[in-house]
């Protein structure tokens, strides 16, 4: 800064700033002889002419890149005190220290020239408004983004030659571990690492399904590691789903090494603000695929298939057929369409024995009301679907019953192998805390208290492993002698036993079906009589059935549904003649458009099957109140009163759709509502992990009378409570 001829008294009577500024917090940490020298421009300053009371440091960047002005608000403070007009020079050690990004760097050169601001480095002292001065400037701006871009360049093309060769060591998942050579991967040394890892390949390859193989590990596995960091330590922990899907999902797990599986966008925001993401790639699109890189726990191929099973577990798009088979008993839940629109069908179960039915979620607007393209009973379209399915799959039945059991044992084999590994290793973790015991001196009463604790604690741990471990020992599972063998040989050598025996359950009906069945489209032909179903079977080929379904009924003289529904649930509660008064009263006329009487509601009864009014040999216990009295007895809200009504858990009275519900206050809805639940009672979601099924699953169930439930009405967890104990757990295992 040798030529002063640019510094004016204008200048001098402005303020000095000087912008420090590194680009890490590592530079912040380490290279202070760079920022002390930022700091001593101060002195500088005061040499070309200023007070000192006129020198401003700005500091506010100290750790920000200066790639762009995101973030960095002492720059922009800066950029606003020189529009100002109250900046008279501004000092940087160099061009880059104000700006890597040449928008910002020209945006602060055209205001500067502007407000008449000079600005000064180590090599002089310019003036934007003159040209020469502004170029130079210009050059250098240039030369400090080239500059950010080489060594950016640099630095990404070392990273990605050696990712190419697949030796960049980045953070490995749990079960593996980096060796000494050049990008060698090894299992953990831990054997009981990787048995668990183990297990959940083993395990998703049984269920097909990451949250089953969750549910499983929350129910018999003892715990799962969880490794602290690329090289951190492994710890134990109750295993988690996104730990398990991310198992499942990584191709590390497969032998491959991969690397470039995501890439980072800028975008600009509805704020106009410009922020950053990340974005996953697709596998074609990865930078690095090498397979066959190290030792994996399975192989290319299942990792593939694990792939493409978890993305037809989702729920699928418009259009689309696939999901995760469900608890209910229709099998074309996933994989029926419908013949008409080619939507996915929806699946619903009526009447008390809960009947399946099909129907498409698109809706045509006829006579002002939105109705169905599609909606029929799917008892009789199951029963075609599992005959040509069983015609169709090749005799293998015992084979099949045998393999079952031998996988059983198997699964019960790693179980019990993975619970000794968990025993041994607190074992260990037992004899170390006493060896530590041990070392301490006896004086030492502080620090061997806390020693003998923590053995304490280990050898409770310990216990309670080995008596888990005992206690499945002892659950052995069934086993097919010889002659059970000769004797199921002797039944044949189909599917059908096998099918429709007891034991099997709706999820597994639909998972075998599934093993060859791709998509089934049905097309309601209504008027004709049938249901045209189109079977898609996997590898190409196609099957059609027609299956009868009921007509339409004829064109004549016939009472409305809507008044055959009223009539059915009036019929519970009162006789023939107040049955007509009512839907005189409604406005409800015959078939041939007259008044009913009593003894037209008693021939439309007796010709519909509905069973007559019969008076109660007692009065009902309790008292008939509305919604809003029964929230004051109860003390809850009544959009809580409503709720519970919706979802069955308390029973209520209503004469007609519309009218007012009304609930009957008795000692036994009293005692179903409490302040505290009894401890046996557990919360929803962990009832439904326990039990093994869907909230709505168990919600019938407590309609029914299987489950006992009460309601909390009070506290920071109120909400229904379950009762779930072991004869409920054995009871749910024999109803499945």
């Amino acid at each position: 800064m040798t030529d002063l001829s640019r510094i004016k008294p204008s200048h001098t009577s402005r303020a000095s700033y000087i912008y420090v500024r590194q680009s890490t917090p590592s530079q912040v940490e380490h290279n202070r002889e760079s920022t002390a020298r930022q700091y001593a421009l101060a002195d500088r300053a005061c040499q070309l002419g200023w007070q000192k009371d006129q020198v401003v440091i700005i500091d506010d960047d100290l750790g920000l890149s200066g790639a762009s002005t995101d973030k960095r608000s002492g720059f922009a403070r800066m950029i606003s005190e020189v529009a100002l007009g109250h900046v008279g020079i501004i000092l940087g050690l160099e061009v880059s220290r104000l700006a890597r990004n040449n928008a910002d760097w020209y945006r602060l050169l055209e205001l500067c020239g502007l407000t008449d601001t000079l600005i000064g480095d180590n090599d002089g002292v310019y003036h934007p408004a003159l040209f020469n001065d502004r170029l130079l400037l210009g050059l250098k701006g240039t030369m400090s983004e080239a500059e950010l871009h080489i060594i950016r360049a640099r630095l990404d093309g070392g990273i990605r030659n050696k990712a190419a060769r697949g030796e960049l060591r980045r953070g490995l998942p749990v079960g593996f571990v980096w060796g000494e050579a050049d990008g060698e991967v090894l299992f953990h040394p831990d054997e009981e690492v990787t048995t668990a890892i183990r297990s959940v390949f083993e395990r998703f390859a049984e269920f097909g399904s990451a949250r089953r193989v969750w549910l499983w590990l929350r129910s018999e596995a003892p715990s799962f590691p969880l490794q602290d960091g690329p090289d951190g330590q492994v710890r134990w922990v109750v295993p988690t789903y996104t730990a398990i899907h991310h198992i499942l999902t990584n191709p590390v797990y497969a032998g491959a090494y991969a690397y470039g599986k995501s890439r980072c966008e800028r975008y600009i925001d509805e704020q106009g603000v410009v922020k950053k993401r990340m974005r996953h790639l697709p596998i074609d699109k990865w930078s690095v695929l090498i397979r066959e890189h190290h030792p994996g726990f399975i192989d290319w191929a299942i990792f593939e298939a694990n792939q493409k099973r978890l993305d037809t577990n989702t729920r699928p798009g418009p259009h689309r057929t696939g999901g995760v088979v469900r608890e209910g008993s229709a099998l074309l839940q996933g994989i029926g369409v419908c013949g008409h629109c080619g939507r996915k069908l929806k699946t619903h179960y009526r009447g008390r024995n809960s009947t399946p039915g099909y129907h498409c979620a698109g809706k045509d607007i006829v006579g002002g009301r939105g109705l169905y393209c599609l909606n029929v009973g799917g008892v009789a379209i199951d029963e075609a679907i599992a005959t040509a399915f069983l015609n169709v799959v090749t005799p293998g039945s015992v084979e099949a019953m045998r393999l079952a059991v031998e996988q059983t044992r198997n699964n019960h084999d790693a179980t019990l192998a993975q619970w000794r590994l968990e025993v041994e290793r607190l074992r260990y973790d037992a004899e170390r805390a006493e060896r530590r015991y041990r070392a301490v001196e006896p004086e030492n009463r502080l620090v061997a208290r806390g020693l003998e604790t923590e053995w304490e604690s280990r050898l409770r741990d310990v216990a309670c492993a080995e008596a888990e471990l005992r206690r499945k020992e002892q659950q052995q599972p069934g086993t097919i002698s010889d002659e059970q063998l000769r004797r199921m040989q002797a039944l044949g050598s189909d599917l059908h036993q096998v099918w429709y025996a007891t034991t099997t359950t709706d999820r597994d009906r639909k998972q075998l079906l599934r093993t060859l069945l791709e998509e089934v489209a049905l097309n309601l032909k209504r008027a004709e009589g049938h249901a045209h179903l189109t079977l898609r079977w996997r590898g190409g080929a196609i099957t059609t059935l027609d299956v009868p379904v009921p007509r339409f009924r004829p064109q004549g003289l016939h009472t409305d549904e809507d008044t055959i529904a009223l009539l059915r649930r009036l019929a519970v509660l009162y006789p023939d003649e107040v049955i007509a008064g009512i839907l005189n009263r409604q406005g409800r006329k015959t078939a041939t458009g007259e008044r009913f009487t009593a003894n037209q509601v008693g021939c439309l009864r007796r010709y519909r099957n509905i069973p007559r009014f019969q008076p109660p040999a007692e009065p009902p216990d309790g008292e008939l109140v509305t919604i809003r009295k029964a929230a004051q007895i109860l003390g809850m809200n009544t959009s809580s009163i409503h709720r519970w009504l919706a979802d069955g858990f308390i029973a209520g009275e209503q004469v007609t759709p519309g009218a007012p519900w009304q609930i009957r206050m008795n000692e036994d809805l009293r005692s179903r509502v409490v302040t505290q639940a009894p401890p046996e009672f557990l919360p929803m979601l962990e009832a439904t992990m326990k039990l093994g099924v869907s909230r709505q699953t168990v919600l019938q169930r407590v309609k029914r009378g299987e489950l006992e439930a009460v309601l909390v009405r009070e506290g920071r967890r109120k909400g229904l409570r379950i009762k779930v104990v072991d004869q409920e757990l054995e009871l749910f295992e024999q109803i499945s």
